[in-house]
């Protein structure tokens, strides 16, 4: 992959992404953005790419978007620079492979949204995240006001997107924020040994659970528990339980586990 912004690494069956734009903290401008979106899109046409890592380069995860670009934008050139934001997003959101933020550093306006696109954040203890859009007179545009409600609840939302408020990591942990906190020096080895775990667990598995909570996210109960019902019964119309459950009753690992 031939990229100006990110550095993508597969590492077997991992693929890491790094927002490498150092120099400003890793900014979101709109040749980022869409450089992102032709990356997922590669990694979507590699089966062997099963997990996905995104982190940022040096102080950073994403600070936010690039503010000397935005601030020349018309409302139309707004409304363009959000669409884009959120089709790509959407795209990190369903990707058919596990998405963990490691995230260092500060993961601000458009880097809290990234990281809230992602299916699982892991957090540096010197990690700082939020939504600070209304200090610039502005709200969210990548979904932040859409998934902070659904993640932490529309109170918490409506506190951190109204005050503009930084949290630390810690922070951020006890509002279900991160999944969990680790030493900065540790976070890319601790996001690695969740992907491995998730490795270990049945593919088809694993891809069937993301669309079930993702699409039972937006459906009310119980539409979310018949595509509950309906996915279950899917997945023996695959070799994968057999393999499982053999593998399982005959005190042996089953064929993906490494």
């Amino acid at each position: 992959m031939d990229n100006k912004n990110l550095l993508v690494t597969i590492d077997g069956d991992i693929a890491i992404v790094k927002f490498n734009r150092p120099q400003v903290l890793n900014a979101l401008n709109t040749e980022t953005i869409l450089e992102l979106e032709r990356v997922l899109d590669e990694l979507t046409t590699k089966p062997d790419v099963r997990v996905i890592i995104l982190s940022g380069e040096g102080k950073a995860f994403v600070a936010g978007a690039d503010i000397l670009e935005m601030s020349k934008y018309s409302s139309m050139e707004a409304r363009v620079f959000a669409q884009n934001g959120h089709r790509v997003l959407s795209k990190l959101e369903n990707i058919d492979k596990p998405v963990i933020a490691a995230i260092n550093g500060f993961a601000l306006g458009g880097g809290c949204e990234i990281a809230l696109a992602c299916d699982i954040r892991i957090l540096s203890d010197n990690a700082k995240i939020g939504q600070p859009e209304v200090n610039l007179g502005i709200i969210p545009g990548f979904g932040g006001t859409q998934r902070l409600a659904r993640l932490c609840g529309a109170g918490i939302a409506k506190e951190l997107i109204y005050t503009g408020d930084m949290i630390d990591a810690q922070e951020a942990l006890r509002i279900g924020l991160a999944n969990k906190v680790v030493p900065a020096d540790k976070l890319i080895d601790a996001a690695k040994e969740m992907a491995k775990k998730i490795l270990n667990k049945g593919p088809l598995a694993i891809r069937m659970t993301k669309t079930v909570i993702n699409h039972g996210l937006d459906s009310n109960l119980e539409t979310a528990k018949e595509l509950e019902i309906e996915t279950f019964a899917l997945c023996f119309s695959t070799g994968e339980p057999k393999d499982g459950m053999t593998a399982f009753l005959e005190k042996r690992k089953a064929s993906w586990m490494k």
